[in-house]
């Protein structure tokens, strides 16, 4: 699917409410269909695995996911993959080809704790879930939190590497959902917005505002993460049971303005900068909407900030 550019900037001028209500609408009937299907797939397995590249909202979605399934009367929990890297060892760290600590990785999970923990969950055992402190490379005594399902309880594990075979592959009765922002932005049917620029806008923008990191940062590692996302990602995302575009319409005319300062001084000599900087010029083709119409429950609030869900 692809958004028209002159739809979204006539709707940004003429009824910025309404557009930003039906763009929610759309994506609520996204996450309603999701539940549908988890709840459905919930006497195979209690397990839910969420994937999705950087940037595509599996925070905001899986919350969004607990709520629906609370209204058909099923409690579940999010857990985030983020929790099961291992303790980072110099010596056997997978790396990048500079040398660096290569984070996108799925070395970096500890696969079979993981595997450990899907195998006592569906058997009704507790489990306690490690607890990772990513400033110091390494995992801490401490659980985050202990969790034993009930009947019909679903636990939502949630990370880019969800859908990696050696996390899937021995729990097949999983319910798999990919998620990504897949829609490109079209001008008199040309391309002028790419989907995965959406999702470099939102990192840059959330990096900035509650990261505390440089976007020239961010930016130069933007050829990795893409790498990254070519290796590990989207070769597993045809395994999913359920695709879920997360673009809205109405992201880019809000994110405009602190997206084009951002985005105004683009390091020279950094890996894809050919490609980054047609980013700038491409923003600038969009509206301006207002942030404090953004609904505190939108989608778009995991990357801007002000909104209800925990990040």
């Amino acid at each position: 699917m692809a958004f028209d550019l002159n739809e979204i900037n006539y709707r940004t001028v003429a009824d910025p409410k309404g557009f930003l209500a039906d763009c929610d609408a759309k994506y609520a009937a996204k996450i309603s269909r999701a539940a549908d299907m988890i709840s459905e797939n919930r006497k195979k397995s209690p397990i839910v695995l969420l994937s999705g590249p950087s940037g595509s909202g599996k925070t905001t979605t899986a919350q969004k996911i607990e709520e629906e399934l609370t209204h058909r009367g099923i409690k579940s929990y999010t857990i985030s993959l983020d929790n099961y890297f291992k303790t980072v060892d110099p010596k056997t760290a997978p790396r990048t080809a500079d040398g660096d600590y290569d984070f996108e990785s799925p070395k970096c999970l500890d696969m079979e704790l993981l595997n450990e923990h899907f195998t006592k969950l569906a058997n009704g055992e507790r489990i306690y879930v490690p607890k990772y402190e990513f400033s110091r490379k390494m995992r801490v005594m401490e659980p985050s939190k202990s969790l034993k399902l009930g009947p019909d309880e679903i636990a939502i594990f949630e990370g880019i590497h969800a859908l990696n075979d050696e996390i899937a592959g021995p729990h097949p009765d999983a319910f798999k959902l990919y998620i990504s922002a897949r829609s490109n932005v079209e001008f008199n049917g040309q391309v002028v917005f790419k989907g995965t620029w959406i999702r470099l806008v939102r990192r840059t923008v959330r990096d900035k505002l509650f990261r505390a990191y440089d976007p020239a940062s961010t930016l130069a590692m933007w050829a990795n993460v893409r790498r990254g996302e070519k290796l590990y990602i989207s070769p597993y995302k045809n395994k999913a049971n359920l695709m879920l575009d997360t673009a809205l319409e109405y992201e880019l005319p809000v994110m405009n303005s602190v997206a084009t300062e951002l985005f105004s001084s683009i390091p020279e000599g950094i890996e894809r900068y050919e490609e980054l900087r047609q980013v700038l010029p491409a923003i600038q083709l969009f509206g301006h909407i207002e942030e404090s119409l953004v609904a505190p429950n939108s989608l778009v609030r995991e990357f801007i900030g002000g909104g209800v869900y925990e990040q």
